[in-house]
This record gives structure tokens, C-alpha cells and sequence, in this order.
């Protein structure tokens, strides 16, 4: 491997003005963040009062001190309950991440009680589905520390009732396939929601404060007219005496985490990954230079080269077929020791890079190297003499052999994902075991200006036909509607706030997530769980 020579200068004031345009947007990534941290402390009063920690105060103290933390879906649900983007509160009402608990790599998730008392969200529901199926395909324990009061009947949707039964679905899989579920209730846990320490394997259970009932006091009374208080239809000497859905029965929060943290030490979980055959080494370009190598405007070409050579070891660099499909990025590096597959763009996805990428997919299959997908394309390249070239036959190489790569595949939006591009790149709908987005990224079918100019052309085609006059106003008012609309969805603030990927992050952050998530995968290769056909069933 060679490494790669940087042609951008730092200095220049091109750099400075992408890097300033970059930082503007990671400054907006980190005021949202803090708005969903600063709506959960204004109810720190009321916690105080009852003697309970903050969500994100439960959450620090489960997990271990000083080590890694990353965070899962941040913008979840942004303008999605609440469509105006300058109040809306991202995250889903829940923190959640993948930490170390007690030396174990686990996937970690916090009902955010200090916001609207937990309840539940579309946003939320899809974060928590989304959280409980990557500890699936990575092997993790799965944490949940619960205080909801369910879900907010005042937004109920149908849609949103039934597609949430998918969080039980998942909670039963974890447990059948040896992926010990352990619930920790600091507070309500009703209706659907009584059901997470229900087909849980380890409840933990706050005296005084846990309650855990399929109806409460006023569903009770409209349902049947029976008169109970909550303590009486669920508290949690009542699971842990009575019922037996609880295993244990804390004191406080600390006391509920502490033994939550015991339980995981308790379980001799195998958590090392095999050690890597080379040591890792940090690039030679700097990796800080990557909030000003990404030129904000998508129809100005990067080459893609400056972003790996600030990711990989050493900056080295073994590039496939480079001579071949110039347009398409094919090579392997190592990031912290790892070895790694890169597919990245040049441009548009033509033959003969569909050709050579659908070829390099298969070779990493063979060797079990890991893919990353660094996404930058307006998509598979069209016109006539690519049509006569067979782009459609050598487009579905690719597809095809991504579809059935069995490596793990991670995916990071740097710029454009537009068109089919989004598909032969490993885009959501792809299943990638990970999937980020910088600030910067901007997804759609086509540019806001090709889907408005495509519906004028068949606007005054049609016109044409009729024998009718085009209305030019009406036209224009056509245009400036379309191209907004398209802008407005295509931005990584609204296709995060989806679960279109697993969160926003900082470019700069990029080498250190993707060996995390690396490492994730590499332990989960070799981690063998004892899987049952049941889950855990509870008596």
C-alpha cells in the first residue's frame, strides 16, 4: 500500500470557506442536540423533589467511566411530530447508544423522561426498533432503562399503534437468540409499555416509584369501573412479591443501576474482540482537515481520495482497477488496525465502475473484509451511449452483488446520494450494519432543478398535443414549488429526523466512529450466543 498525496491546501480560500460553511452546519448538528438535552433538564425540579436522577444521569452512571460512547439515531423524529424545524425537539424522547457496561459492549437506551413524561413517539418508537435490530445483527445485550407514560393519546395514530408492535417482536428475538434483554423501571411502564419488562430477562424494579400494569387507574375505571390505585395494580413490591415479574427490587436510581451493572457482570458475557494481525497508526494527513475537504455544493466534483487518505492508517492506500471505471473508488485500507473495503465517487456511476465495484464487493465477500461506502454520486449515469453501453445489465452487477454481500457494510452520506446512486451505494434501504451522515449530505431522487425542469418539458409537451397555450405563471409557480420541496427533504436534518441513517455526525469524527462500529462488528463475528427457540419465558 502506498499512501495518499493530499493535492488541497489548507491555507487556500476555497479551504476556509467550505470549512466555515462545514462548521456552521456541525454548530446547528450540536444546538439541536442541546435542545432535546436542555427540554429534559427543565424538568429537573420535579426529579429533585421524588429523589430521582435525570434520564441522562441514569444513563452515565450505568455506563463505564472514560470509555467510548455512540450515540444512535441523535435527530430521531426531528419534524416529524412536531413539523416546525424551530421547536422541534429531536432525539424520540430517548438517549441511546452503544456503550461499555461493566467492560461489555451493550446497546444502551434511556426513556427521556424529563420530556412530555416519556411518552412514546413515532420518532421514538422507530429509534427504539432501530436500536433493538442492530444489537440483533451485532450480538449485544440490549439495556433499556424505562419511565414512559405511554403512548400520547392525544397524536394517537393507527399506523403508529400497529407498527410498534414491532418493538415486542424484537424484544422476544433478542431473548430466543441468547441476547440478554435487562430492564431497569424508574417509573411508569404501562399499557404496551408494560410489556418491555414483560419480555425482559432481567427486571429491575424502583420501590415506591416502578409501576408496571397493562391498564391504569383511569383506563381501569372507564374499562370495568374497578377502583385501584397505582401502587395496587402495579407497584413494584407488588411485581417483585406478588406477580414475579420483577427480579429484583432497588431502593433508588442508583441502587436500580448498580444492580442492573451487576447483572451484566453476572452473565461472564464474552466481549473481546480477536486481536487485529497489524497495529493501528494514525493517517498522515489530518483528519481534522475533514471539515474543509467537502465542498458544500454538490455539483462542484471532490475527489473522494482526500477523504480516505484522512481516515485510513498511515494514509495508505492499495487502489483497484484505478485505471478502470475511473469515476467509481475502489480500495483497501485499514482504519485502527482493521482491514477495509472502500467504495466511494468520482461522479456518476457508469458501466464499467458498476462493473469493477460489483467485482470488488465479491472479493471483500471472499476475503471477509468489511465494506464502508463513502457516498458522493448524482447517481447511474444516463444518456444514450450509456443505455447502448448496457448501464441497466451492469447497474444490476452491482445491486445484485450488493445485495447479497454477507460482510458487514458500513455506509456514510459525505455529500450527494441522489437517484439509484443512494441504492448501488449501500443507502438505507440496503440494510448496511451502520449507516451515518455528515451535515453536508443531501439525499433525493434527482436535484430540485432537474425534477422541476422534467415536469415543465412534459407540462409543454402536453400543451403541444392539445393545441393549448402553456401557462407561464402557472408554470413558474410549478417550478419555484417543486424545487423547494426537494430542497426542504433533502437535507441530513430531515432524512436523520426519518431513521433514514444512524445519526448526524461531525466529519472529523468519521475515522473514530467507523472503528467503533468496526470493532462492534469484528466482536460480533466472534461471539457465538447460546440461542434458544424461545426467548426467556417469565414465571
Amino acid at each position: 500500500m502506498l499512501p495518499i498525496e493530499s493535492r488541497i491546501d489548507p491555507a487556500s480560500p476555497a479551504f476556509a470557506s467550505q470549512r466555515a460553511g462545514m462548521q456552521a452546519l456541525i454548530e446547528r448538528l450540536r444546538a439541536l442536540e442541546q435542545r432535546a438535552v436542555a427540554a429534559s433538564e427543565r424538568a429537573r425540579p420535579s426529579f429533585a423533589r421524588r429523589g430521582a436522577l435525570l434520564p441522562r444521569e441514569r444513563l452515565a452512571r450505568l455506563l463505564d467511566p472514560a470509555t467510548a460512547f455512540l450515540p444512535i439515531a441523535n435527530l430521531a423524529g426531528y419534524g416529524m411530530d412536531d413539523p416546525d424545524h424551530d421547536t422541534a425537539i429531536p432525539g424520540g424522547s430517548l438517549v441511546a447508544g452503544i456503550g461499555f457496561v461493566r467492560g461489555v459492549r451493550a446497546m444502551v437506551v434511556a426513556t427521556d423522561s424529563g420530556i412530555d413524561a416519556g411518552a412514546m413517539t413515532e420518532g421514538g418508537n422507530l429509534k427504539l426498533m432501530r436500536c433493538q435490530e442492530i444489537a440483533l445483527e451485532n450480538r449485544l445485550p440490549f439495556i433499556h432503562l424505562v419511565e414512559s407514560a405511554g403512548a400520547n393519546l392525544r397524536k394517537y395514530r393507527v399506523d403508529k399503534f400497529v407498527r410498534g408492535g414491532g418493538i415486542f417482536y424484537n424484544l422476544a428475538r433478542l431473548s430466543a437468540a441468547g441476547l440478554p434483554v435487562i430492564t431497569v423501571v424508574h417509573g411508569s411502564s404501562t399499557a404496551g409499555g408494560a410489556y418491555m419488562p414483560g419480555l425482559s430477562d432481567y427486571v429491575v424494579m424502583v420501590r415506591g416509584r416502578a409501576r408496571a400494569f397493562l391498564a391504569g387507574p383511569p383506563l381501569l375505571k372507564a374499562a370495568t369501573g374497578e377502583i385501584a390505585t397505582d401502587e395496587e395494580l402495579g407497584g413494584a413490591d407488588l411485581h417483585a412479591t406478588v406477580s414475579g415479574l420483577a427480579e429484583f427490587l432497588a431502593e433508588d436510581d442508583e441502587h436500580a443501576i448498580a444492580l442492573a451493572r451487576d447483572v451484566v457482570a453476572s452473565l461472564d458475557w464474552p466481549g473481546v474482540a480477536p486481536r487485529l494481525p497489524q497495529p493501528a497508526q494514525p493517517p498522515r494527513l489530518d483528519a481534522g482537515e475533514l471539515d474543509g475537504v467537502m465542498t458544500l455544493d454538490v455539483k462542484k466534483p471532490v475527489d473522494m481520495l482526500e477523504i480516505i487518505g484522512r481516515l485510513t492508517d498511515d494514509s495508505a492506500w492499495l487502489a483497484f482497477k484505478p485505471d478502470y471505471g475511473t469515476a467509481t473508488v475502489c480500495g483497501r485500507g485499514r482504519i485502527e488496525g482493521h482491514a477495509v473495503g472502500f467504495i466511494s465517487n468520482n461522479g456518476p456511476i457508469d458501466p464499467a465502475g458498476a462493473t469493477k465495484a460489483a467485482q470488488f464487493i465479491q472479493a471483500c465477500n471472499q476475503s471477509g473484509t468489511p465494506i464502508v461506502f463513502l457516498q458522493n454520486t448524482t447517481g447511474f449515469i444516463v444518456g444514450r451511449a450509456s443505455e447502448e453501453a448496457g448501464m441497466i445489465k451492469h447497474g444490476a452487477k452491482m445491486i445484485q452483488a450488493l445485495s447479497n454481500s454477507t460482510v458487514p457494510q458500513v455506509t456514510i452520506y459525505c455529500g450527494a446520494s441522489f437517484g439509484a446512486g443512494n441504492f448501488g451505494m449501500c443507502g438505507r434501504g440496503f440494510r448496511p450494519r451502520f449507516c451515518f451522515s455528515w451535515p453536508n449530505a443531501r439525499t433525493a431522487v434527482m436535484g430540485g432543478e432537474q425534477a422541476a425542469m422534467t415536469l415543465e418539458i412534459v407540462a409543454r409537451q402536453q400543451a403541444e398535443r392539445k393545441g393549448a397555450a402553456v401557462d407561464e405563471a402557472r408554470l413558474a409557480q410549478q417550478t419555484g414549488e417543486i424545487v423547494a420541496n426537494f430542497e426542504r427533504q433533502a437535507s441530513a436534518f430531515v432524512t436523520s429526523g426519518l431513521l433514514l441513517d444512524d445519526g448526524v455526525i461531525d466529519p472529523r469524527d468519521t475515522r473514530a466512529v467507523l472503528a467503533f462500529v468496526l470493532a462492534t462488528a469484528r466482536e460480533a463475528e466472534a461471539r457465538t450466543p447460546r440461542a434458544m427457540q424461545f426467548g426467556v419465558a417469565r414465571f
